[in-house]
């Protein structure tokens, strides 16, 4: 079935506005890859959650498409998906500072479904009375090529608003690049405005 036209050019406004905000300020992967935490930070960071319970954040709920397939029958929310890879070392980096974050973590456990979804699972994923297997031709699931719109890139943050196809945007976030994409649709701005008027008096504070 052909998607409806404004799905499409909404999806790519976004996409295309938070390319141009990202690109600035997005850093290369270092060259030797990720830098393990070593024994003594991770006791500092311990130590420093104990004496203060505040700080250490919430953890998100992850749930199963299926599962947030069945909560969307009791309540509509906007879903978020993280669509990443076992291999992705942006997708660890992603969940280590942008989803580990308070605010982050606090605002899209209060305002979204969120899911998290091997693009490369094997397992089956039922999602709106359709099935998506694993297509060894993509080497993904072809319901990761559906939520992409055949643009598989890793990390991806899928958004699917009630009544609305979802919306990709690829790439790493961090907090405050990743603020401004939820709120618009944590908010309900999506309903009456445009992302590009939207982002125009923005004011960020993660």
């Amino acid at each position: 079935m052909e998607r409806p036209k404004h799905h499409f050019l909404f999806a790519g406004s976004i996409a295309v506005a938070l390319v141009l905000v990202l690109v600035s300020a997005r850093k290369p992967l270092p060259a030797g890859g990720l830098t393990v935490m070593g024994p003594s930070a991770a006791a500092a960071n311990a130590i420093g959650a104990k004496d203060n319970p505040q700080a250490a954040p919430k953890p998100i709920s992850w749930l199963t498409v299926e599962e947030a397939a069945a909560k969307l029958q009791q309540e509509q929310k906007p879903v978020l998906i993280d669509l990443y890879t076992t291999w992705c070392g942006w997708c660890k980096q992603m969940d280590r500072k942008t989803y580990s974050n308070k605010q982050v973590s606090a605002y899209l456990s209060d305002k979204f479904y969120t899911v998290k979804l091997d693009a490369e699972t094997h397992n089956t994923v039922n999602w709106q009375g359709k099935t998506y297997s694993f297509d060894p031709q993509y080497r993904c699931n072809m319901f990761a090529v559906y939520l992409s719109h055949g643009r598989l890139e890793f990390p991806t943050t899928i958004i699917i608003a009630p009544g609305f196809e979802p919306q990709a945007i690829p790439g790493y976030m961090e907090p405050k690049e990743i603020e401004m994409l939820v709120k618009y649709f944590g908010e309900g701005a999506y309903r009456k405005q445009s992302f590009d008027d939207y982002q125009k008096s923005f004011r960020g504070s993660w």
